[in-house]
């Protein structure tokens, strides 16, 4: 397994295994994938992260701004998601791996996840990178679909300074 750059090429992939997160229903309020410009368009163009193994894409990782305000350009919100077929096999491990230390790179000194509270392998993954959890963020939205919809769910929030960007 390797991790690489993102590109465009990808966009069929990336759009597919997000649309297999979905489908979990404890992943994202989105219910539908949407077109890989609008994908583009929501996510940072640096730290797009592929795992890869034998040509076959099998996650992403990717940040978003927290916010478009200047004195938040460090902060990031992080998207990471795993192909159903590939999952517990390590691969999230590695792409976070390397999304750290790409987003480090790249003068971010705060990463966030809003991620819901039974979504277990998630709170895992980031809590063995450093992230802590800041507060739980109640009723943070209506789920649209699923087993769940119209449901309100939390969402815990949890986040990871860097030790290197932002210390000074």
């Amino acid at each position: 397994m390797r991790i690489r750059p993102m590109t465009a090429d990808d966009a069929n992939a990336v759009l597919a295994i997000y649309g297999e997160g979905i489908a979990t229903f404890n992943a994202t309020f989105d219910t539908d994938p949407g077109t890989w410009k609008s994908w583009d368009e929501r996510f940072l163009p640096l730290c797009r992260l592929i795992a890869e193994e034998d040509g076959e894409v099998l996650g992403w990782a990717a940040l978003s701004a927290a916010s478009s305000r200047y004195v938040y350009r460090g902060v990031a919100e992080v998207s990471l998601y795993i192909g159903a077929a590939h999952r517990k096999r390590g691969v999230g491990k590695k792409l976070m791996e390397k999304l750290v230390t790409a987003s480090e790179a790249a003068c971010f000194w705060t990463l966030q996840a809003h991620i819901f509270q039974e979504n277990d392998a998630s709170l895992g993954l980031h809590a063995a990178f450093g992230f802590t959890t800041v507060g739980i963020r109640e009723r943070m939205g209506l789920m649209a679909a699923g087993p769940l919809k119209g449901q309100w769910r939390d969402a815990v929030l949890m986040e990871r300074r860097s030790d290197v960007v932002g210390t000074d």
